[in-house]
């Protein structure tokens, strides 16, 4: 703005003194007088846009700025009126110079009036990204502080049943107690180093997913089977970090809690058009536990963070059908 306001300056400068010069006054007469103007039009809007850079009138407020400018227009032409006499005195001159006085007050008051306009549009746009600035960080920081939220939610209840079965086992099994501390350690310190926000491969999730099935298995035994099956074209796809744990648990979870026998957790994962689709399906026993439809805490959780991250409700789908519940995951690959 500042160099758009000095082209300005230069050209209002260059425009009057041709003017004065067309009315047959010498060069330096009409330069001289050119320069004053600008200089004491220029110091007008310069004091009418630093004014509007700090003060914002309110709505209804607008005719001070309007007497602003009133009162700069007339402080100028006060400014020709008794400065430019002191550069050429000659009767022709004063004559022209009263009888321009008039002229010099509108046209100085317009161009006051236009600096305001500008700087009322300038300073406001500013504000306004100002404020849509720290709209969009506040939102940013509530939407981390509820991602964080969700997520210290979900991982107290893995990690007490993980203590218990730990417990369980120091007394008959302390080889395959000590063997789940250590998998409880890698899990949790792979879980640490992720951000809520933070975009993995599904291989990489796969593989922090693998460690958390261990430690279940371990507390299961023979009982918990998985079968993970993924097209090779979406190993590189992307999903937020952590994302398939709370759902898994809440497979294993509603699949082995009621029943004594073996059970079978599928995960499967592929590419259509622009989304990661992931199907995980745990069978259920229609008389003993109730299928589930997203009220879950850990469905709820998942759908919750998709939403802070992708602003959709959508990516989340659950139907259970001929005792198989089956949770789908659908990831936007940007």
């Amino acid at each position: 703005m500042d160099w758009a306001f000095a082209g300005c300056g230069v050209a209002w400068f260059a425009l009057q003194t041709y003017i004065i010069h067309s009315f047959a006054f010498d060069w330096y007469t009409a330069t001289i007088d050119g320069l004053a103007s600008t200089i004491l039009l220029s110091a007008a809007c310069w004091l009418i846009n630093n004014n509007l850079r700090y003060y914002q009138p309110g709505k209804g407020s607008y005719i001070n700025l309007f007497i602003w400018c009133v009162a700069l227009a007339a402080a100028t032409v006060a400014g020709s009126r008794y400065c430019l006499p002191l550069v050429n005195s000659s009767a022709l001159y004063l004559s022209f110079l009263s009888q321009s006085l008039v002229i010099r007050f509108f046209t100085n008051f317009l161009a006051i009036g236009w600096m305001a306009m500008i700087s009322l549009v300038w300073y406001a746009q500013i504000d306004q990204k100002e404020n849509e600035k720290r709209k969009s960080e506040a939102e940013r920081l509530a939407r981390d502080a509820e991602l964080y939220n969700l997520r210290q939610q979900l991982q107290p209840h893995f990690l007490f049943n993980s203590l218990n079965s730990i417990n369980a086992l120091i007394g008959f099994k302390p080889d395959e107690a000590r063997r789940m501390i250590h998998q409880l350690s890698d899990f949790l310190r792979g879980t640490l180093k992720k951000d809520d926000q933070q975009l993995v491969t599904l291989n990489e999730e796969l593989a922090h997913l693998q460690l958390y099935l261990d430690i279940e298995k371990v507390r299961f035994g023979h009982r918990l089977n998985t079968e993970i099956s993924c097209d090779k074209q979406c190993g590189t796809a992307m999903l937020p970090a952590l994302l398939l744990q709370p759902i898994v648990e809440n497979a294993i979870k509603f699949g082995l809690y009621d029943t004594t026998d073996a059970v079978t957790i599928s995960i499967r994962g592929e590419l259509e058009d622009s989304y990661l689709l992931i199907m995980i399906q745990n069978p259920y026993d229609a008389k003993t536990t109730r299928p589930r439809t997203g009220t879950g805490f850990g469905l709820r959780g998942v759908q919750r963070r998709l939403y802070l991250l992708f602003a959709r409700n959508d990516l989340v789908e659950t139907h259970g059908n001929d005792d198989i519940f089956t949770t789908i995951i659908k990831v936007p690959q940007v």
